[in-house]
């Protein structure tokens, strides 16, 4: 998929009322599976999840506020931001004063509708501009919610890849955030295209794509594949995935994880900017990945960080903000990353007593003429003498401070020379 492509499908979700259940995120599974095939779980209510218990589930048809003239002053129809996720049902008149406890703004962003949640108290409220608000008169408002919160299903779903190997790569993404372009769907439009590109390329992992809302969706998981997460040997969170900024990777709790040596040295050898910060418990689902008790070598890579850009968890983040070639750029990072954890392979030399002669195998003299002829030659040095079986490409390339492609070109070189022997992953 191209940059264009992902911001087509982030501007067909967009609409969709999406909460931590409910059918809006079972119709953008459903949209999803129109791109990559989806395996779908829907776990009931009640079910105990880890430390949590799978809530009631949410959906929502309209909500409104009426002024005396009976005009939607707020409007769940022109904006699914304008109710606070998992509002109860409501429907009564009453005064402004007593509307006021349940009227979000943002008094900084004056213009702006914020995302507000109450997933876990039985409650409602509606979110609007602060500028709305203060031109409402005062007087009487009819008030209505017209919504559900009854026994039902937490929905999400997985997309494998398979591999020739039963080792997972994990990535994972929420779907439970509504009308929240960059914060949400940019990370999952990135981690449809990496499934798609992954297809085509017969992989050595296994890769699993793991599309769930936040918190709860990635406890549910766990919760029901703690015997087999030992399988996963590298993952990525994707989110914020699409804005101008940056890229930003995220250690695991781990901190030198493949994963996380991976990220960093992919951002730093592309010459792209960007940032590496460590790891903390505060943030997307990699902070249910990394908890103690599982501590999976899962990282984040997003653009500028979760309410890191001003438009974040407001109706800011729309598609305008989301940058088709930034949603590439994050696509081709996360591919680099992959091909790095695909191709890190450890290797012996067979000739390790001296240098062996390279020109007589014609591993010179097919350089001749390159452009990085010098930088060739010297992964290949640094490739033959770090091959003990104890490191692995990734270690040359770190201590060489060569680009892992060039190092990995040399390996094959070296092996189709019959200098080099693949050891047992």
């Amino acid at each position: 998929m191209t940059g264009p492509e992902m911001h087509d499908l982030v501007r067909r979700l967009y609409p969709l009322c999406r909460s931590i259940t409910g059918d809006g995120v079972r119709r953008t599974l459903e949209i999803l599976a129109e791109s990559v095939p989806l395996d779908v779980h829907e776990v009931p209510t009640g079910t105990e999840v880890l430390d949590w218990t799978v809530p009631k589930e949410w959906n929502i048809r309209d909500a409104y506020v009426k002024d005396a003239a009976g005009r939607r002053v707020i409007d769940f129809a022109e904006s699914n931001l304008h109710v606070v996720g998992y509002s109860t049902p409501v429907s009564a008149v009453m005064s402004l004063a007593e509307l006021r406890p349940h009227l979000h703004t943002l008094p900084d962003q004056p213009a702006l509708t914020p995302y507000r949640t109450a997933y876990y108290a039985e409650t409602w409220g509606f979110c609007l501009a602060a500028d709305t608000l203060a031109a409402l008169p005062e007087g009487d408002y009819e008030v209505r919610i017209d919504s559900t919160l009854a026994e039902g299903h937490l929905t999400y779903a997985e997309h494998v890849v398979p591999g020739r190997v039963a080792d997972e790569v994990l990535i994972s993404c929420h779907v439970c955030h509504p009308s929240l372009a960059n914060d949400n769907l940019a990370g999952v439009a990135v981690a449809v295209a990496l499934a798609r590109r992954l297809a085509r390329a017969e992989p050595w992992h296994t890769y699993r794509f793991l599309f769930a809302p936040g918190t709860i969706g990635a406890i549910t998981w766990l919760a029901r594949n703690r015997e087999r997460v030992d399988r996963i040997r590298h993952g990525l969170v994707l989110a914020c995935a699409g804005d101008a900024g940056p890229l930003t990777y995220k250690r695991s709790r781990r901190g030198d994880a493949a994963v996380d040596r991976a990220a960093a040295h992919v951002l730093r050898a592309s010459g792209r900017p960007h940032t590496v910060n460590d790891f903390s418990p505060y943030g997307y689902d990699e902070r249910q990945f990394c908890s103690p008790g599982f501590d999976l070598p899962v990282g984040s890579l997003t653009r500028t960080p979760y309410a890191g850009y001003p438009e974040y968890h407001t109706s800011a983040d729309d598609p305008g903000l989301v940058r088709p070639e930034a949603l590439a750029d994050t696509l081709e990072a996360c591919w680099e990353i992959v091909q790095v954890l695909e191709g890190d392979r450890r290797y012996l030399n067979l000739s390790p007593y001296g240098e062996p002669q390279l020109g007589r195998r014609g591993l010179y003299g097919s350089l001749g003429g390159r452009s990085d002829t010098e930088q060739a030659q010297m992964a290949m040095l640094w490739v033959l003498n770090l091959s003990d079986g104890e490191h692995g490409l990734l270690d040359v390339a770190e201590r060489a401070g060569l680009p892992f492609p060039v190092v990995a070109e040399a390996a094959r070189a070296l092996q189709g020379a019959g200098l080099l022997k693949e050891r047992a992953r």
